[in-house]
């Protein structure tokens, strides 16, 4: 009777089953999924079964340290989301090697199971362990990739639950983690706070004490002022013959599994939309920094070059013997130091010392004509490599501007074009040129559009 059961369960895996690989054989038998892997841009996704443009499809956001146990979490699901029970004595598995997931982000799609335990496909989109490893180059790389997930026509297009994994033991996150959490969830903006949930991995099944605790002082909450969580046992896919535990804990993860359930059902998800605005956001403020150097380099740059100037006409510093610092340049006085604007009551308002104590600055300002070209080429360096940034961001904002709203790139468009034509770039003074172009063309649409509806209405 009992193996009667177990081949009914089993039954309606045989199709799945004679597509995978048998990993390991004993109890429970593990097997690779058979997937179909592809990029979308410079993300890589891997898709289980075929897409129902009529069902809907819930998306999952992973965020955790590489040992925290997304592997296990993400197999986890796809066991759930397929409708596999303990009593099936199975285990499958979508990801195949997990040294390959400390350094991409992977988006897995699990297609064709809709009505076994959830009512849609589940996509689940997993970020690397450790950000750290190549610098924070590395990190703008990752948080890029993400927006590009989001922002391509076949990406992703809304986000049902952000997921930070950690150990039940953990009893403090790391400034790492924290910083690749706040990275990830700056695409969003301030609306992720309702979307966040913990994924306690490692539990007993007793309150993870620790964790809830490590949550709360990291200010990770819902709306509800507390962090929502969810327990996960890692040993599933672990044998069963001699463990008691996965049985154990079985109940418990189906439980745990059918509050998430109800968590993606009743959280309103965060649209693409809503990825671009902040993304644009972002680009627009570093721009903006970006511009405000370049400004005050150009400053600096007059200053010296005024400086120099006044050296030309004999204008000279006035200097303290004591301090061995200049008090004031340029200063016209050449003789009387008593006379010097800085003076004042026989001292120095700079520096305090006596007026005798001073000298005019004669053989100092010769020397200083050195260090001034050598300035002024530092700067120089510097507002290029400045400029080439604001280049990159604009072509950037524009591109995401083209799914929002063009104008939002106008205002920098002048300012950069005005600085290209002074160090002669055509090839970037033509191409930000034709940005401009477009975005008038748009402007003049976007007014005719407006004119015929007001034209619309006055006649009726």
């Amino acid at each position: 009777m009992l193996y009667m059961i177990c081949f009914f369960y089993r039954s309606k895996y045989d199709n799945i089953i004679s597509e995978s690989n048998l990993i390991q054989s004993g109890s429970p038998r593990r097997y690779q999924l058979p997937t179909k892997k592809e990029l979308i841009g410079t993300v890589r996704r891997t898709t289980l079964g075929e897409r129902n443009v009529d069902k809907k499809d819930k998306t999952i956001l992973l965020v955790g340290e590489t040992g925290a146990g997304k592997s296990n979490l993400i197999n986890a699901l796809v066991n759930y989301a397929m409708g596999v029970k303990w009593e099936d004595d199975l285990w499958f598995e979508v990801i195949e090697d997990e040294r390959s997931q400390t350094s991409d982000v992977i988006v897995y799609q699990i297609f064709g199971f809709e009505g076994e335990t959830l009512p849609y496909s589940l996509t689940v989109i997993d970020t690397p362990g450790y950000w750290s490893t190549t610098g924070t180059e590395r990190d703008d790389i990752v948080r890029q990739r993400l927006f590009d997930l989001f922002n391509a026509d076949d990406g992703v297009q809304e986000i049902n639950a952000v997921g930070l994994v950690l150990k039940a033991t953990e009893n403090r996150l790391s400034d790492r983690l924290m910083y690749v959490f706040d990275s990830v969830t700056s695409l969003f903006g301030k609306d992720v706070e309702k979307n966040v949930v913990a994924f306690i991995t490692h539990s007993d099944g007793r309150t993870p004490e620790n964790a809830l605790k490590a949550l709360k002082e990291a200010n990770i909450k819902n709306i509800t002022n507390q962090p929502v969580h969810f327990l996960l046992n890692n040993c599933q896919s672990e044998d069963r013959t001699e463990n008691t535990v996965p049985l154990k804990f079985a109940v418990k993860i189906k439980k745990e599994m059918r509050e998430f359930k109800a968590f993606l059902e009743i959280t309103a998800p965060l649209k693409r939309e809503t990825v671009i605005r902040e993304e644009q956001s972002r680009l627009t403020g570093l721009i903006q920094d970006l511009q405000k150097r370049i400004e005050e380099i150009e400053h600096e740059q007059g200053k010296i070059l005024l400086n120099d100037n006044n050296k030309k006409r004999g204008w000279r510093a006035t200097y303290c013997k004591n301090c061995k610092k200049t008090c004031h340049y340029p200063c016209k006085v050449s003789s009387d130091l008593g006379k010097c604007e800085v003076m004042k009551d026989g001292c120095c308002t700079q520096c305090g010392c006596a007026v005798s104590d001073h000298m005019k600055e004669e053989a100092r300002q010769t020397s200083r004509d050195g260090e001034s070209e050598s300035q002024l080429k530092e700067l120089q360096k510097e507002k290029d490599q400045l400029l080439e940034e604001s280049f990159q961001l604009v072509v950037r904002l524009d591109q995401i501007s083209l799914k929002v709203n063009s104008m939002s790139t106008y205002v920098y468009l002048d300012f950069l074009i005005e600085k290209m034509e002074e160090k002669k770039d055509d090839e970037k003074v033509n191409r930000l040129k034709k940005m401009k172009s477009l975005v008038d063309q748009k402007t003049k649409d976007g007014l005719q559009i407006m004119l015929d509806k007001l034209k619309t209405a006055v006649k009726q």
